[in-house]
């Protein structure tokens, strides 16, 4: 049997976030210009593991992800069992820049995927001067919702199991079958209702519709890149997206769904290294 050590390194974080006290899980690997990672609504930071142990992005880039309040190994604060956890635009926005203040993180390239996408989206209408580029996967103004959320915390049903059924088809269908279970076993492994509650922001808290146009690429640039199979951000929402936002980049990404990072991360790194290489470069378009 053969033994292998990454070189991810992990650790915790206390901060506060909208007057609460959180400690929070993050992981890093790489040295350089930081790269932000932000995770899935329901899942954490375990997405990006493929992004964290590549050598091509280390050798240039510091990647940092962590996992949201309530989420992977981010406890709920004191006093969470009183309260229904529901994201608000606010409440995320927030979080990304208080973690950033206290990891003292600056003029990272924020790169996020579905609500990740959304938020980078609130990142550059609110807070264009804090990073260096923002890349939206999956990203979109608004959603069309598709399922009754009330399936995803009832008592009589497995709230894991039915996280993973809800995004299971969401995955491109040349998913490796490794990469497309552990994108799911994320899911499986979430709390109760956390999942509903991020989606209170991606279905209709966070809706961006006649506010994306305000976005100025000339602060802060933005790159789009949505997965060919997905339903749930289609890549003629981000398309439609990207017309609205002059100066935008958006391609699509052939045979991948809603979650490049995790379910085919060796060919998401074909579409996020020239990304990156444009945005060093400092040609955006």
């Amino acid at each position: 049997m053969r033994a292998k050590k990454e070189a991810v390194v992990g650790g915790y974080v206390h901060i506060e976030i909208a007057g609460q006290m959180h400690r929070v899980y993050y992981e890093t690997a790489g040295a350089g210009q930081p790269l932000l990672c932000l995770h899935t609504a329901g899942s954490d930071s375990r997405q990006y593991r493929e992004l964290l142990n590549s050598e091509a992005l280390t050798a240039n880039h510091q990647v940092i992800c962590f996992d949201m309040p309530y989420h992977g190994k981010s406890s709920p604060p004191a006093g969470w069992e009183k309260h229904e956890y529901r994201l608000t635009s606010d409440l995320y926005v927030q979080t990304i820049l208080s973690f950033m203040d206290a990891m003292e993180i600056h003029n990272p390239i924020a790169l996020g995927c579905s609500i990740g996408g959304r938020v980078v989206l609130h990142l550059a209408l609110k807070h264009p001067e804090r990073f260096k580029a923002l890349i939206g996967l999956q990203s979109g103004a608004h959603v069309n919702p598709y399922y009754e959320l009330d399936w995803l915390h009832r008592p009589d049903v497995n709230g894991g199991e039915v996280c993973a059924g809800i995004v299971s088809g969401l995955i491109g269908p040349n998913a490796d079958s490794q990469d497309r279970w552990e994108t799911l076993w994320h899911y499986m492994q979430g709390g109760p209702g956390i999942f509903k509650g991020d989606l209170h922001f991606y279905k209709s808290e966070g809706d961006l519709r006649g506010m994306v146009q305000k976005i100025d690429t000339g602060k802060c640039p933005l790159h789009l890149l949505t997965g060919e199979y997905d339903y749930s951000c289609t890549p003629e929402d981000s398309q439609d997206l990207a017309r609205l936002i002059p100066g935008s980049h958006f391609e699509i990404m052939p045979g991948i769904g809603h979650f490049p990072m995790s379910e085919a991360p060796h060919a998401f790194m074909n579409h996020l290294l020239p990304v990156l290489q444009r945005i060093q470069s400092g040609q955006h378009k």
